[in-house]
Formats: structure tokens, C-alpha cells, sequence
């Protein structure tokens, strides 16, 4: 008997019971009549295999590209008040203007334009005046952004006043895209995917970054100089950390607007990977990092002193080359030269002050005649699964 027969035999079964169980005392219903309904309805039953309607579910595969995931999907930012065009093309007319700071979902990529989507706007921006989430595109890395929760600054080991150990922004939320809470960490699109080699040619050591902060909004960065300046005016020891020749106060926390405002700099740290598994992130497989000890470094993160130098003089920060020549410091150790060696063999510049600082020099040139002031603080994940099914949803 053929799978489809037995499925109708069933069926046969059951209507038949079920309309003999309908008659009362009251009605008489023969059996022939029963047989005759239940023949007429079966007859209008479609032979289909119970499993010839359930669509494969597809095995997912390592994302093929310059980022571990596709953008589409992901958060992004806009890092200035940047026009929403009705095309990807810059001489197409603009449709509105959005706000430095607005959070939207990259829809899809072409050329040098994101087609993007928000509750209330969508159209083409140009993606190199914008910032991404990086664990939406890099999820392996390790994020721990301190900053958000309890800052780690020092300054020759002392706390800052009302810096230290405080949540100095909001950065931190539920990420759909990857199913948990999560620090939002944005940087420029093109610094990502540098971050993306650096990333590549660390796991391949069995290590991985751990990124303590891409953007920072400049009211905090005001904060931190105005509070380690008035603490290095009462503490001789902190003056001395940051203000002894060739160094001063602006190499460790900038004065003005710094390239945290700017979204093209990180503060960053290296792992040795303990244990690590694979995900499945929409379509694609990604690796999730469960176990890991940090090296020890020159010193703790955002220590911000003398002590965290990566040179032994000031090196232009401006110049790609220049720190080629530079001697190291003495305190640079084989964590953090491995460290420098992953992320400039990725095309990213060290600071000279800070062992931990990198900065993408040529996001820095693509962005100069409209560079973000890092007047707003980026509270919003709109992120999610990188499928077409998810993609298909709107606001």
C-alpha cells in the first residue's frame, strides 16, 4: 500500500467514525448514507506527501566577504547631518536630511551607498559618512566596553574623580541580530573592515581583540580632561605622569574633539582564546568566544600616563609611516607588540602614547571635509538576522 493510500485509509477511518458518533435518536442515518458521504469527501482530498510542502532548512555557511557578516541587517549611524537621497547617486534628489546620530537597519549595499530604513525614513546615504555596530558585522571579537559600565581611566594609578568606576554613557542593550545584550561599538564603515583583518589574522594564533571602545560621545570626553586636569593640578605624581618632556596632558586624553568623536579610532586589548564555539546568525555561521584570558599588557587598559607609552617620543599622529621608524618603549612586551603587529599589518596607525590606541588614518582623509563633532551619544540597536526573511519586515 502506497504512503498516500494509507493516509487516505486513515482518514476514511476517522470521518467515519466521527459521523456515526453524530447520530441520535432523534435522526436516522443509515449506514449506506454514511459510507456514500464519507466516500464523496474523501474523493475531494488532495494526495499530497506530508512532507513534500516543508522547505529544507539550509545548513548555515561562513559569510564570504569583507566582514564576517553581511551589512544588511546591521546598525548603522549617521556621523553627521547627512542628506537621504531617492537614489545611489550623489546628484539625485535629496529627501530629507537626517541628524548626526540616527540610528537606522542597512537594508542592502551598492557601491559607495547604503539603502536604509528607520521607523520613520529610508532612502540611499553615502556609507562612508556613516558608523556601524561592529559586533552586528564582527561578532567573534571580544566587546567590553568599560566606559558604559565602570570606567577603568587612571592616571599613575590613580582613580579620577568622578570618572573612575562610573558609567560615563549608555552603550549597552538587547541585540535581535545576535540574540542577547550586547555593547554598542560603532566606527566608521571603513575602519571596520581593517578591524575585520586584524580580527582574521588574530584567530588564526588562537587569539582574538577585545575592543574596549570605537565611538565616544565628546561630552564624555570632555569630562575625562576637565576631571584629570583638576586632579593632576592637586596630585604632583598624576602632573608628573602626563606633563614630563617630550609628553603632555594631550597625548593621553585629548583636549578638543579626538578620533573617538571622529569614528575612526579604537581602544583595544588581545586574547588568548580558552574555548570558543560555532553560531548559526541568520543564514551564516559566526564564532562566539566562551572562555578567554587577556595577556597582560604594558599596563591596564586606559591607564593614562607615561607608563602606557608605545614610543619613546611623540610620533606624529596625522603621518601612516612615521611610526615605523619610532623606537619602542621598554615596557612594550611581546603582548602588545603581537598586539600592534595584528592591527597595523591590517592598515591601521598606532598612538604613541597609548599602547592600546589605533587609528584608521584613511577613513580619516575620506571624511575630512565633513567629520562628525561627536556631539550625540549612540543609544540605539535596531539590528536584526541577516536573511532575507527578516529583511522583508518593516518598521
Amino acid at each position: 500500500m502506497s504512503k498516500s493510500s494509507s493516509i487516505k485509509l486513515i482518514a476514511f477511518i476517522s470521518l467515519l467514525l466521527i459521523l456515526t458518533a453524530c447520530v441520535n435518536n432523534t435522526e436516522v442515518v443509515t449506514e449506506g448514507t454514511i459510507v456514500k458521504e464519507a466516500e464523496e469527501t474523501l474523493a475531494n482530498i488532495e494526495e499530497v506527501d506530508p512532507l513534500e510542502e516543508l522547505e529544507p532548512i539550509p545548513t548555515p555557511l561562513p559569510y564570504e566577504g569583507n566582514l564576517e557578516l553581511p551589512v544588511m541587517g546591521a546598525t548603522g549611524y549617521t556621523s553627521i547631518d547627512l542628506n537621504v537621497k531617492a537614489s545611489p547617486n550623489i546628484n539625485s534628489d535629496s529627501m530629507e536630511v537626517l541628524k548626526a546620530g540616527t540610528a537606522f537597519q542597512i537594508i542592502r549595499e551598492e557601491g559607495d551607498w547604503w539603502f536604509i530604513q528607520n521607523a520613520t525614513s529610508e532612502g540611499w546615504v553615502l556609507s562612508k559618512y556613516c558608523l556601524i555596530n561592529l559586533p552586528d558585522v564582527i561578532p567573534s571579537i571580544i566587546y567590553d566596553n568599560s566606559n558604559a559600565y565602570s570606567s577603568k581611566f587612571l592616571s599613575s594609578g590613580t582613580a579620577i574623580p568622578e570618572i573612575t568606576g562610573q558609567a560615563l554613557y549608555e552603550g549597552k542593550t538587547f541585540n535581535n541580530r545576535l540574540g542577547k545584550e550586547e555593547f554598542i561599538v560603532p566606527v566608521l564603515y571603513a575602519m571596520s573592515k581593517k578591524i575585520f583583518l586584524a580580527q582574521k589574522e588574530a584567530l588564526a594564533d588562537g587569539n582574538s581583540l577585545i575592543i574596549y571602545e570605537g565611538y565616544r560621545p565628546y561630552t564624555v570626553q570632555k569630562a575625562v580632561v576637565d576631571a584629570l586636569t583638576n586632579l593632576a593640578n592637586d596630585d604632583s605624581t598624576v602632573m608628573a605622569g602626563i606633563n614630563t618632556y617630550p609628553w603632555s596632558t594631550g597625548w593621553f586624553i585629548a583636549r578638543n574633539i579626538s578620533n573617538h568623536q571622529r569614528g575612526y579610532a579604537i581602544d583595544v586589548s588581545l586574547a588568548k582564546i580558552q574555548s570558543n564555539q560555532e553560531v548559526a546568525i541568520g543564514e551564516y555561521l559566526g564564532i562566539e568566544i566562551t572562555d578567554y584570558t587577556e595577556y597582560t599588557m604594558p599596563t591596564a587598559i586606559h591607564e593614562l600616563s607615561m607608563a602606557a607609552i608605545t614610543f619613546t617620543k611623540p610620533v606624529p599622529s596625522t603621518s601612516q609611516t612615521a611610526w615605523k621608524d619610532a623606537v619602542l618603549a621598554d615596557t612594550m612586551n611581546e603582548s602588545a607588540i603581537k598586539l600592534q603587529t595584528y592591527l597595523t599589518n591590517s592598515g591601521l596607525t598606532p598612538l604613541a602614547s597609548e599602547w592600546w590606541h589605533f587609528n584608521d588614518l584613511d577613513a580619516m582623509s575620506e571624511t575630512k571635509q565633513n567629520p562628525s563633532d561627536g556631539n550625540y551619544v549612540l543609544v540605539e540597536c535596531l539590528s536584526v538576522s541577516p536573511s532575507g526573511e527578516e529583511l522583508k519586515k518593516k518598521f
